[in-house]
């Protein structure tokens, strides 16, 4: 597969024991990305959000457009590889996390191609829930206005408008 780029997002709302803060989290996610081979194109900076649902204290967040000839699949792979190794486990949905790494957005378009037929827990291209996610839309907007959602045709900034 030829060198694409994605639109990822970064989140930490707990403390690791070697890296620190979820901010410095969120940047030693970046190095381990960059050690793997993603080369990364540009960066937020990293925003503080309230938590969703039972995840308690406030999130750091971040968005990223990076480069990779990883597919989607692939590329998801080596995020819930590094989100393990930083000590991410499986556990309660929305709870805490050391770590979480998001594709948002393909230049490939959408994942699985067309016709779209991810099951449910699949990998979706783009991430099903970026147009209403503030905190997603947030980081990313300052780095990639103008990218479109291929389903919707909106842009970035267009969905971070809607969301008022």
């Amino acid at each position: 597969m030829p060198r694409t780029s994605y639109a990822i997002a970064l989140g930490s709302n707990r403390r690791h024991g070697r890296h620190g803060s979820p901010d410095r989290v969120i940047a030693a996610a970046l190095d381990a990305l960059a050690a793997e081979g993603v080369t990364i194109i540009r960066m937020s900076r990293v925003i503080a959000t309230a938590a969703l649902g039972p995840a308690g204290r406030g999130f750091a967040n971040a968005a990223a457009i990076v480069e990779s000839d990883l597919t989607p699949p692939a590329l998801l792979a080596l995020f819930k590889r590094i989100e393990r190794a930083f000590g991410r486990r499986r556990g309660r949905r929305w709870g805490p996390r050391v770590l979480d790494l998001d594709i948002l957005l393909w230049s490939g378009g959408t994942w699985p191609p067309f016709p779209r037929t991810a099951a449910p827990g699949q990998l979706a291209v783009p991430h099903s829930q970026i147009a209403a996610r503030a905190f997603v839309l947030d980081p990313l907007l300052p780095i990639t206005p103008q990218w479109r959602h291929p389903l919707t045709g909106r842009t970035v900034r267009q969905m971070r408008a809607r969301l008022g």
